[in-house]
């Protein structure tokens, strides 16, 4: 067997903030929407159905507990939650928070602009109240 190893991209775009049973909690280092990205921890999986019965169920939980807490330190207007990967094929679940004044309401946040990123301690920041929000 494999052992699992993050695509380039992924690790180049996000950083790990927590690990839960399945996934690596990663928050995008782009500002414009908080954006959080779970990595389920398998390796060569690139669809949720290459998944196992039990860890499909466990990325179904998980998800909803980051959107959930997403949800309320964000105070967002909608969640949206994508596994799309046509660029990077690894199995990655995208949980972002829009609201209706974001920079590209109501339309798709993909290939809109360009990424702004955090600056440090507004990285901390958003950090620190997820993860409480995860607790």
């Amino acid at each position: 067997m494999q052992p699992f190893v993050l695509d380039a991209r992924l690790a180049e775009d996000s950083v790990s903030i927590l690990k839960l049973g399945l996934c690596d909690i990663r928050l995008a280092k782009d500002s414009r929407w908080p954006w959080l990205i779970l990595v389920p921890q398998r390796a060569d999986v690139s669809e949720v159905f290459d998944l196992t019965p039990l860890d499909q169920a466990m990325l179904t939980f998980e998800q909803v507990t980051v959107g959930t807490a997403l949800k309320a330190v964000t105070g967002a207007d909608k969640i949206n939650i994508a596994a799309i990967g046509n660029i990077v094929r690894q199995l990655h679940v995208h949980v972002v928070a829009r609201t209706e004044d974001d920079p590209n309401w109501p339309k798709p946040i993909w290939g809109y602009g360009t990424s702004v990123p955090y600056e440090p301690a507004a990285f901390d920041a958003m950090k620190t109240r997820i993860l409480e929000a995860l607790q």
